[in-house]
């Protein structure tokens, strides 16, 4: 990878009068990276996708393509490549005259672009429709002729808003897998903008988690999953979602202890956060739960089993309005009503101040 990044954006702001949209924005997306701009509806990651092609205005700030500063380049002088949620197709021309169309207005050879008009057809299996028309094709064919009206130019980057958004949920699988493979066939910097977190978690390298304009974590996706930085990350991603208990942390005579819904000797854990409002986090598949031994730990009643595939989610009442997700082996034996013991494992738990922050391990 090269040592200058392939997109860097310093201190981006995007406002519309009062209202903010982007705020703070600060990424550095290396070149051949995968990157996904993961969020909930209305976070502004597509803002943000369209500041970088050039389609919106920034308010604030840079954005470099490939070393050059882009603020005040045209789309078509960025070097990027966007793909839409809805295809953009022209529909009065083939699958042929669609893939070959940027090709056709940068005035290449017509033998040139046959061939590379050919050859992204055969990559992207469109081989035998490339004398239809977009309303002969299905949504995942349609979808390809997109890709390929993209991967044809070359771009340093591709720009990728929701691609799937539009296909049924097994063509959606079979196309995140080609997308994958286009990526690694390719080599080009990918940004690609979605609210599923599957997508973003199977396909990217990187994801960068948005929130009410404002980016909340940047890392791999076992990262983000496993470290999340906040409350709002820890529950965003992941299904079911990260368990969360709110409480305070005690001192006393035996060490510091989480005391919420239940008590919790931290073991070492937040060492330097002091005695106050915290909030202790774990992952369902962490939460141990065995059968009627109660002789010590939590107890909870089971209050509802849905088997999925070979995953049961298990619901369990603590008391006091406080309940707790678990995953387990579809082959574990536990029914609703049984009373169970429940263990949460140390080095599982994840420990938020009162602004639920993250507090780091030892920290």
């Amino acid at each position: 990878m090269s040592a200058i990044p392939a997109i860097e954006l310093i201190d981006v702001g995007k406002h519309y009068g009062a209202v903010s949209v982007l705020s703070g924005i600060n990424l550095s997306i290396a070149e051949g990276e995968f990157m996904a701009l993961l969020g909930p509806s209305g976070c502004g990651k597509s803002t943000l996708l369209k500041l970088i092609a050039g389609l919106e205005e920034l308010s604030e700030g840079e954005i470099y393509v490939g070393g050059r500063l882009a603020n005040y380049l045209k789309p078509s002088d960025r070097d990027v490549a966007m793909v839409f949620q809805n295809y953009a197709l022209y529909p009065h021309m083939t699958v042929r005259e669609n893939i070959g169309f940027p090709l056709k207005m940068s005035g290449l050879a017509k033998d040139a672009v046959r061939g590379k008009v050919e050859d992204a057809a055969s990559f992207l299996q469109l081989g035998a429709q490339l004398d239809r028309f977009p309303d002969e094709l299905s949504g995942g064919q349609r979808q390809r002729v997109a890709l390929g009206r993209a991967v044809v130019r070359q771009p340093l980057a591709f720009l990728m808003d929701e691609p799937l958004s539009n296909l049924d949920a097994l063509l959606r699988v079979e196309m995140r897998t080609e997308l994958v493979r286009l990526h690694k066939r390719v080599g080009r910097t990918t940004i690609y903008v979605t609210h599923d977190q599957v997508e973003a978690m199977t396909m990217a390298n990187r994801i960068v988690l948005m929130h009410k304009g404002v980016i909340q974590q940047v890392g791999t996706p076992a990262e983000v999953y496993s470290r999340p930085a906040n409350t709002f990350v820890a529950t965003f991603v992941g299904s079911p979602t990260m368990n969360l208990f709110k409480g305070r942390i005690e001192s006393g005579g035996n060490g510091r202890k989480f005391v919420g819904p239940f008590e919790l000797p931290l073991n070492g854990m937040g060492t330097k956060l002091a005695d106050g409002p915290a909030t202790l986090g774990i992952r369902p598949e962490k939460v141990q739960i065995a059968g009627a031994d109660t002789s010590h730990g939590l107890t909870g009643t089971v209050e509802l089993v849905e088997r999925v595939g070979a995953d049961s989610f298990i619901v369990a009442q603590l008391g006091g309005g406080t309940s707790v997700n678990a995953r387990v082996d579809a082959s574990t034996e536990i029914k609703e009503g049984d009373l169970v013991a429940i263990t949460l494992p140390a080095g599982a738990l994840c420990l938020f101040d009162a602004e639920g922050i993250a507090v780091e391990e030892g920290a």
